[in-house]
């Protein structure tokens, strides 16, 4: 019985430390920046909106779905970092397949009841964008600097509003953005 207990005690351990481990291999900045495909992406109002529009600004590009537990779990902690953030010059974007909704109104009315409602909401056009980025899971944050280049990625969920998670953000927007 007690070797039984100390096995499982020994493989609790372990996959504490892997969940650890993954969790700083989450975060992976490029040496050299990466251009972002030439495509449009829509916004609540239905217009095609280049990532053009958002040079100037240090943009965190999530890449969700409402069928994600994390992505939606995450959505209020979003808010709180695009609310703490807002002088800062970093722009969030949420970008979801268009294939997920009926309707723009349909997409914040979600977003909203999982306490989202501050976050720009934009859709792509199936699934283009992420494709041509080679993205098929989600959460994953696409990190664009201020050139409209993409520095780096976020794969999985984070507690955004942590002020921890803030200050990494903005150091990584310092270096690179």
């Amino acid at each position: 019985m007690k070797m039984k207990k100390n096995i499982l005690v020994f493989l609790m351990a372990l996959l504490i430390s892997f969940s650890l481990q993954a969790k700083e291999d989450s975060v992976n900045i490029y040496k050299i920046p990466r251009a972002m495909p030439k495509l449009d992406i829509v916004n609540e109002q239905g217009q095609s909106i280049s990532l053009k529009k958002f040079k100037g600004n240090f943009v965190l590009m999530i890449v969700w779905s409402k069928n994600c537990t994390p992505c939606v779990k995450e959505l209020d902690n979003l808010n709180g970092f695009v609310n703490k953030t807002k002088s800062d010059k970093i722009k969030v974007i949420m970008l979801s397949s268009d294939k997920e909704w009926n309707s723009a109104s349909e997409q914040r009315l979600f977003v909203n009841k999982f306490k989202g409602q501050d976050l720009d909401l934009y859709t792509d056009r199936k699934g283009q964008m992420a494709e041509a980025l080679g993205i098929f899971t989600s959460p994953h944050t696409v990190l664009i600097n201020s050139k409209g280049e993409e520095i780096g990625r976020i794969r999985g969920s984070a507690e955004w509003d942590n002020d921890k998670v803030i200050d990494y953000i903005k150091q990584i927007k310092e270096k690179h953005g």
